[in-house]
Parts: C-alpha cells; structure tokens; sequence
C-alpha cells in the first residue's frame, strides 16, 4: 500500500466526517442571508433581536466549545457528537415552532450548545495515521468551505418555498442525518491520537491566551466572523431596497462564492512560493476594511454593491483558509489542541459579537453605519496583524515512546532536539508521548520514529 495516500479507513472517515460536519453547518449558516428579510414577520422582531437571532449561536458555542472537546476524551467521541447533533436538533424544531423573534433566538442559542467541532476533530485524528492527519482535516476544512456556499444558496431557496420556518425543519433534519452518518457510516475507533495537539488541555489554557502570536491570531478569527455576521445584519434587508428581491439573492451569493475562490486561490499560490504570506495576509485584512468602507459609503448602487461583495468574500475566503494553518505552526509543539480551542472559541464568540452590536448599531445609528462599525474593528486587527511574526514552515510529528524514568525523558528532550531538522521538541512524559515541530526539508522523520519509538 502506497504509505502517502490516506488507506480505505481514512478515506471513510475524512469523508463520513467532513459530511457531518458540512451538515451542521450549512444548517447554522442558512439564517444569514434571509433572516433579515424573512424574520421581520415574527413577533418582537426589530434590530437588536435580528442581530441576537444571528449571532445567538455563536456565544453557546464560544462558551461549550473546549468543554465538549474535553468531554469527548472521558466519554467518548461519538456519544459526546450524537448528543451535539440532538441539542442542534432540538434547537432546530424549537426555532421552527416560535412565532416570536424571542423563540428563534432560544433555538439558535440551543444549536450553538451542540458544539460538537472539537470532538469531531478528535475522532478524525482517532481515526488517521499521524503522517495522513493533516489531508484528514484539509478534507474537514474544505466541506466548511463548501457548506458556507451551500448554505448561501439553500437558505433563500427554502425560505421562498416553505418560509422561514421551513429552513428551520431543514437545518433540524439535516442534523438527524448528521447522527445517521455518525451511527452507520464513521468508523469506530481503534486507536487513540496523542491529545495534545487535538483536543484542549485545560492547564495549558492559560499559557496559550499569553502567547502574543496566539492572541493576534485569536483577536484576528474574532474580528473575521464579527465583520461577516454583521454584515448579514444589514446587506439582505439593503440589497431588497434596491430592487433584488430575496428569493434570489442565491443569485449575488454563489457567484460571489465560486468568483471569490478563483480569485483567491492565486494569491494563496504566490504568497507561499515567494514566502511573502505576512504581506498578502495583511494585504487581504486591507481588502476586507476596504470592502466594509464601501458597503458603508455606495450603499445605493447595486453594481458597486455586487464587486464589493465580492471582494469581501475573497479576502474572507483567503483569510479564513489561512489562519489555521499559521496558528498550527506558531503554537508550541504539543499544544495545538489547546491553541486551537481557544481560536475557536474566539471565533464563535466574534459571531456573537458581530450579530449582536450589529443589532445595536443598526437601532441606534443607521443600517449602513454596521459596516462602518465592522470596518472600525478590521482595522484594530490591521494594525495587530503588522505586528505579526510569521511563523517559519514547519510540520507537527507526533509519535509515542518509552522512558525508565523523567530523567532519561529529559535527555531524550535534548537528544531529539539535537537531531537535523528539529524546531521544538515537548516530552509529556506522563503519556509516553513525544511532540515534534520539523523542517521536512531537513528531518528524516522515519529515522527518528526508528530511533526514538
């Protein structure tokens, strides 16, 4: 079997689960582009509840996200995801029955409490070889890529169909299909990857929110997801005043999407081959303040309105397919469960924020002064990002080994650190496990698993 390509049971499980994944998302996000518009029927319904309807999710979410990661490691993956995916369901049927704005923002408040990424993300490291995990969770980030797009067209399909209610049944449905392919289709795992770089460590919180990289990083996915919940709050009922009527709104969205990928993807190419990725990230942070500007100040052309969305999206796109991998490689070795959780959380929890002063703004101020005020913030992380060390390329290894004591744990530190190619090396001695940052240009990692295991 060729030992570079993922064997049948990762291809089941990078697929199975990037589908589980695909589907919780796309139900959270088919709001976002008609709740604007099709919520104003409810009762209650005015600015600050559309933007908490928006964003509710994101602080149950922000709030359960390393906790239910953390749970999966006592109770096991797959109960902690199926009981996810039934809170995301039951939050589901609840907004579906509300008549009020009051009862949808319960039932998005009780999707976000089926945080179920971190355990996800544990399995499928559960279930792929150290050297195979990272296409496993490029196949997982990419269905998030996807199921965004997805859920821009579906939502304005549905709700012209079966009204808001009816995308509310949908996301309700797709969530027990979530648990029939959790059920019959992911395999269940034998073995168990080292946790540390996969699911939080609750002691190692604290240093992480420390690091000074990490906290520009988190600082820069909260401000990301604050800037495109936001703008939700605003741009449906805006492009309706203009003539579009919602039911087609697919029609901008899509374009927009597939455009907005094209676009980005040469950028993506060249940053990484003329290591110019700090120059690019800070320049698509620009392109995103600059897209908010616009949406604020040439709010009455549809044209204007329709390339500056799409230059929104190809910053968004660009930025959000990025961030992770820079955190993978500035996050200490062994540590990247923890890191990640925390990035997380930063970023459900700018969802939140994004919908909810978007609300405030949008009642107080004016429904064009939301992007002024997302602009606002893009700019803080500008100035951060400027800042910003990027990390030298680096690849995580893990790999379990034995010790006679902490002593010789010490010295096998020290050895490993001495051997070509190695960047960082972290012993957690109390699981046997040893955690390596690599230049793959230099490490011969097969001989140091031989040498070490």
């Amino acid at each position: 079997m060729n030992q570079d390509a993922l064997n049948p049971v990762e291809k089941k499980a990078a697929l199975s689960l990037a589908g589980v994944f695909g589907l919780r998302m796309i139900g959270l996000f088919m709001i976002l582009p008609i709740f604007a518009v099709y919520g104003a029927d409810l009762h209650g319904f005015n600015a600050l509840w559309l933007g908490l309807a928006i964003g509710a999710y994101g602080f149950t979410q922000a709030l359960l996200q390393i906790p239910m990661g953390i749970l999966s490691d006592k109770f096991g993956r797959k109960p902690v995801i199926y009981a996810g995916l039934a809170i995301f369901c039951l939050g589901s049927v609840v907004a579906a029955m509300s008549e009020s704005v009051y009862g949808v923002v319960a039932g998005r408040a009780l999707q976000g409490m089926g945080a179920i990424a971190s355990a996800v993300m544990a399995l499928a490291a559960d279930l792929s070889r150290e050297e195979q995990r990272p296409k496993v969770m490029a196949t997982i980030g990419m269905f998030i890529g996807v199921s965004f797009a997805l859920a821009m067209v579906l939502g304005p399909i549905i709700a012209d169909s079966f009204a808001l209610s009816g995308v509310f049944w949908a996301t309700a449905l797709l969530a027990l299909l979530g648990i029939l392919v959790i059920k019959f289709i992911v395999p269940d795992a034998i073995n168990v990857a080292p946790k540390g770089d996969n699911v939080a460590v609750p002691a190692k919180l604290k240093m992480m929110l420390a690091n000074p990289q990490l906290m520009r990083l988190n600082v820069g996915v909260f401000s990301l997801h604050l800037a495109l919940t936001a703008m939700f709050v605003s741009l449906p009922a805006m492009l309706v005043d203009l003539g579009f009527a919602a039911e087609k709104h697919w029609q901008l969205y899509l374009p927009s999407l597939l455009g907005a990928f094209v676009l980005m993807v040469p950028f993506m190419i060249w940053a990484i081959k003329k290591n110019k990725e700090k120059l690019v990230f800070c320049g698509a942070i620009v392109l995103l303040t600059a897209s908010a500007l616009a949406l604020w100040g040439f709010q009455q052309s549809f044209t204007a309105l329709v390339i500056t969305v799409v230059l929104f999206f190809v910053a968004f796109n660009y930025l959000e397919a990025t961030m992770p991998s820079a955190l993978s490689r500035i996050a200490p070795a062994g540590d990247k469960g923890s890191a990640m959780g925390i990035f997380s959380t930063s970023q459900f929890f700018g969802a939140f924020v994004g919908g909810l002063a978007g609300g405030v703004v949008q009642m107080y101020y004016s429904q064009s002064g939301v992007f002024l005020f997302a602009a606002a913030v893009l700019l803080v992380w500008l100035l951060l990002a400027l800042t910003m060390k990027m990390p030298a390329k680096a690849k995580s290894v893990s790999f379990n080994i034995s010790f006679s004591d902490e002593e010789h744990a010490r010295e096998v530190a020290q050895k490993l650190m001495a051997m070509p190619g190695v960047i960082e090396s972290t012993i957690v001695y109390s699981e046997s496990v040893a955690y390596l940052k690599v230049d793959e240009n230099l490490a011969d990692v097969s001989a140091i698993k031989a040498q070490f295991s």
